[in-house]
């Protein structure tokens, strides 16, 4: 069996059948392997299921859904690529990247990092706090600063909606929305679908219910698009002050109820809640949310089936989810963090135009 990833553009410069180990490629193999051998795959132009016509990820609404579960196959190979010894892969040798988070962040940071710097990019991070930005420095003026330096793609956080968009409208180079104010999470979305796809098989006939802060949740937008547009049913459940009635024209159902929700549920996304919310007056208390919304053991036995739980993370133990259910077997939460890289990985491939590889199943003992 092989690990295909998709191809968006022939890549040349390098032949079929390359050996890791060998020549240039030697640094590239971890201690103990001696070599691994890699069959290029090619796209065949834009009529090819593995051509990409996206310049920028800016949300999910844009893609179709040949092109989500395209980009899910992808992260599948890479998600194979990521267990076998190989700790790095040419494919983007030569291109550039840069990280730019107006907020504070990890996981997406660092998942976005490894699965750039797995692939062979060359990455660059801005210290925003450090950078010119605090010194007045305008998006625009940075977008002008990018485009100079010559960098291939950017992934920007930021606390405004749309600034994801506004870099794209001023950049050669390609932009992914790490997450922009409370409008979008694509790759969030996407690692998440991902990760349900790898138990449910698919998501025709499955009720997926995401409950919690849905007013501010970018996670939770880009999700209602993604799992409606693949065909799951989706459910949304929180309290009256943080579950706006216009969700339901994205095609959900909407709750105040958490418990009349649960019944047939085929997973449970529960969503992070800032804790600032009570303070502002939307929460009543800590401890009345927790009693009506928590996830718990007990109070997902009432899907009256095997049920997966998600978090998008970071998680508010004994608020939004039980520690028992959360470090349960039923939790996917670590999954999540793993297929972040994967899902990461092919995007990045994707929209640079890296080669696509198939790696043979066994490779050389040194």
């Amino acid at each position: 069996m092989k690990a295909v990833v998709p191809d968006a553009q022939p890549r040349k410069g390098r032949g079929d059948n390359e050996v890791f180990g060998e020549g240039e490629n030697r640094d590239l193999l971890p201690p103990g392997v001696k070599g691994c051998r890699l069959s290029m795959i090619e796209g065949k132009g834009e009529d090819s299921p593995m051509h990409w016509r996206h310049k920028d990820l800016l949300d999910l609404d844009t893609l179709t859904v040949a092109e989500i579960e395209t980009i899910l196959q992808t992260a599948g190979a890479m998600k194979e690529v990521l267990i076998r010894p190989l700790e790095k892969l040419p494919a983007l040798r030569g291109k550039s990247v840069a990280l730019m988070f107006y907020e504070n962040s990890t996981r997406t940071r660092s998942s976005f990092e490894n699965a750039a710097k797995i692939l062979g990019a060359q990455v660059t991070n801005f210290a925003v706090a450090q950078s010119s930005v605090n010194k007045g420095e305008s998006l625009l003026d940075t977008a002008r600063t990018l485009q100079a330096m010559k960098i291939d793609l950017v992934v920007i956080r930021h606390a405004a909606s749309g600034a994801a968009e506004f870099l794209a409208k001023h950049l050669e180079a390609g932009v992914i929305n790490g997450g922009d104010g409370q409008h979008a999470h694509p790759t969030q979305a996407l690692l998440d679908c991902f990760t349900l796809k790898e138990h449910l098989g698919g998501f025709r006939g499955k009720k997926i219910v995401i409950v919690g802060d849905i007013l501010h949740s970018r996670v939770a937008r880009s999700n209602v698009i993604a799992l409606t547009k693949l065909g799951a049913e989706v459910m949304l459940a929180g309290p009256p002050t943080l579950l706006p009635a216009e969700m339901k024209a994205l095609g959900v159902q909407t709750t105040y109820d958490l418990e009349s929700a649960l019944p047939g549920a085929d997973a449970v996304m529960a969503l992070r809640l800032q804790l600032e919310r009570q303070r502002s007056g939307l929460l009543p208390s800590l401890r009345e949310y927790s009693r009506l919304y928590m996830l718990t053991t007990e109070r997902l036995a009432r899907t009256g089936k095997k049920t997966f739980v998600l978090h998008p993370g970071p998680l508010n133990r004994g608020v939004e989810i039980a520690s028992e259910l959360a470090d349960s077997a039923c939790s996917l939460i670590e999954e999540q963090v793993t297929n972040g890289v994967a899902v990461r990985m092919a995007l990045i491939n994707l929209m640079l135009g890296g080669a696509g590889y198939a790696l043979d199943q066994e490779c050389t003992p040194a």
